[in-house]
């Protein structure tokens, strides 16, 4: 991933945003619309019920506590480790980078393990009405986002455990980091609208 930055020039002094960076806040922010969408659709359709979720077909209650209190608890906590992870290679540690990078995709694995888990015990399934199919394209989609960043972390750790990182080049952990928080962001409010608020 190219780190050539991209250079503004402010008061006739050059600074730059590398462009991996610029390229993932960019990314992001099409992912911010693509989610907003989604809640969009969540709280319209939801405000259009007279009871929520609609009483046909029956959807057996979303239990809070173990299983999506744990999945919170993983995925917050990984993003604190990929920011140690990030922390760590500005003071130049990279034994210290690759072990926050392991201990975050063990994290985000075992996101991804549970949430299988939790969809194969739910009781229903993607086409049992309106709600059921808002739960399981929200929370898949997040889950392909959350595939996705850990694939970007393996590959991060790969790069860090070959030396590819130095305290002045790292904008590819940086974007990294920030994907990850983003995916934790969403996890967030998919708890908050599905959990706490149903």
């Amino acid at each position: 991933m190219s780190t050539r930055p991209v250079t503004v020039q402010e008061h006739g002094q050059t600074r730059g945003v590398p462009t991996a960076l610029l390229g993932m806040i960019l990314f992001i922010s099409s992912e911010v619309m693509f989610f907003g969408g989604f809640f969009g659709a969540y709280f319209d359709i939801r405000a259009g019920q007279p009871v929520w979720p609609p009483a046909s077909p029956p959807i057996p209650e979303l239990e809070t506590w173990p299983i999506a209190v744990i999945l919170t608890v993983l995925l917050v906590t990984s993003s604190f480790t990929a920011h140690a992870g990030l922390l760590s290679i500005k003071r130049g540690d990279r034994r210290g980078l690759l072990r926050w990078l392991v201990v975050t995709l063990v994290l985000g694995a075992s996101f991804l393990s549970l949430q299988l888990y939790d969809y194969a015990n739910l009781g229903f399934g993607l086409r049992d009405g309106i709600f059921a199919t808002l739960f399981y394209t929200m929370t898949g989609f997040h889950f392909a986002h959350v595939l996705g960043g850990a694939l970007f972390m393996y590959l991060l750790a790969l790069q860090a455990k070959a030396g590819a990182f130095t305290p002045d080049d790292h904008a590819a952990v940086t974007s990294g980091v920030i994907y990850w928080h983003f995916v934790d962001v969403v996890w967030i409010g998919l708890f908050s609208t599905y959990y706490l608020l149903r």
